[in-house]
């Protein structure tokens, strides 16, 4: 591997993805070609997540490396520690030539796809600390010490794509907040880690004895919401094709209220940013002041039925589809079907769609 690694292209892949997030492929491909290598991954270091930029040509390794659980057994995780002492790491400095000869990561999932050897470069900005794992098959061998040298110098470049890319991040998610307060709707936007990163002013005066941000995470007074809640964040954060899940229940016995509904979900322009910090978003219902919309005007608008009506301003009011099945005496499954006809109708997707939408109807006498 004598040719010099283009690491200005690199820089420039780097810099355009950090502004577009669906350049990041594209900017894992250059690295790639900058450094005759198979392919790139850029994954967090403190994190062990699936919604991480990669190379196309990677796809296959990574499908499995996800789905067969090597993500939870990823040795190559323990090469942190040396990253934060120096800007780049190979195989060699956790393990021998003897022990990745043997090592089931090498040898039971790298060694099907063709792949043996990385180079990790140091990506960190602030409290962010990203490697860029630079992969090679077998056939094209180790980097070696001069080609380790070339990409130390890129660690502070990349540094600064990364900063930019949670910096771009991190305004989105104030201008979402800033949307959702003129609907009064509460929503506090949650970190890769399950930090709060900011909260908009109705979802703090929500906050009391029921309800805390404490060492930077939301705590219910209740200990089974507080496991349902992480469950739900761990879900979002591992599984990216989640849009959307059941809402969870966080009751508040010290105020005598019914309980909040939180709507953890993913928002388009603010949450799909693998490096941005806001990962997953929490809306927050409060039965008690959430009015319902007329059923009236909801089928003089959009054309619903009676039944689609009612059903309808009970999601727009925070209750969730069994919920609202059970009070119907209907079955889920008939409410399910009332539900998608109500979508149709109403040309959305999502229950938080529905009830941002309600939510600015007259409310019911």
């Amino acid at each position: 591997m004598g040719a010099p690694f283009n690491l200005e292209a690199i820089s420039a892949a780097f810099s355009d993805a950090a502004l577009d997030p669906s350049c990041w492929a594209t900017a894992m491909d250059a690295v790639s070609e900058a450094t005759h290598s198979y392919g790139a991954i850029l994954f967090d270091a403190k994190n062990h997540l699936p919604g991480i930029p990669r190379s196309r040509r990677m796809e296959p390794s990574f499908e499995a490396y996800v789905s067969k659980g090597w993500i939870d057994r990823d040795v190559r995780y323990q090469i942190a520690p040396v990253l934060a002492q120096r800007s780049t790491a190979s195989d060699f400095d956790i393990l021998s030539p003897d022990q990745i000869s043997r090592h089931p990561y090498y040898q039971e999932f790298l060694a099907p796809f063709g792949l043996r050897w990385f180079a990790g470069v140091r990506v960190s900005a602030g409290d962010d600390f990203w490697c860029l794992s630079i992969q090679r098959s077998i056939v094209q061998g180790p980097f070696d010490q001069n080609e380790l040298l070339q990409l130390a110098g890129l660690s502070k470049q990349l540094a600064t794509a990364v900063a930019i890319a949670n910096a771009v991040g991190f305004v989105r998610a104030e201008a979402a907040l800033d949307a959702f307060c003129a609907s009064d709707t509460p929503v506090a936007m949650i970190a890769r880690n399950g930090t709060v990163i900011a909260m908009n002013g109705p979802a703090e005066r929500l906050l009391d004895q029921d309800l805390r941000v404490m060492a930077g995470h939301l705590v219910s007074s209740d200990r089974r919401a507080n496991d349902t809640f992480s469950r739900g964040l761990n879900e979002m954060m591992r599984n990216s094709g989640s849009a959307m899940i059941p809402p969870i229940q966080m009751p508040r016995p010290q105020s005598g209220r019914r309980p909040l509904l939180v709507y953890l979900l993913r928002l388009p322009k603010v949450t799909h940013n693998a490096l941005s910090s806001c990962q997953v978003a929490a809306v927050f219902i409060d039965p008690d002041l959430r009015p319902r919309p007329a059923e009236t005007v909801m089928m003089s608008c959009y054309g619903l039925t009676k039944a689609e009506a009612k059903l309808a301003g009970m999601l727009a009011g925070g209750d969730c589809l069994t919920t609202v099945a059970d009070h119907l005496c209907i079955t889920y499954e008939t409410a399910r079907n009332q539900l998608k006809a109500v979508f149709a109708k109403m040309e959305i997707h999502r229950q938080s769609e529905l009830m941002a939408l309600l939510s600015r109807f007259p409310a019911a006498a």
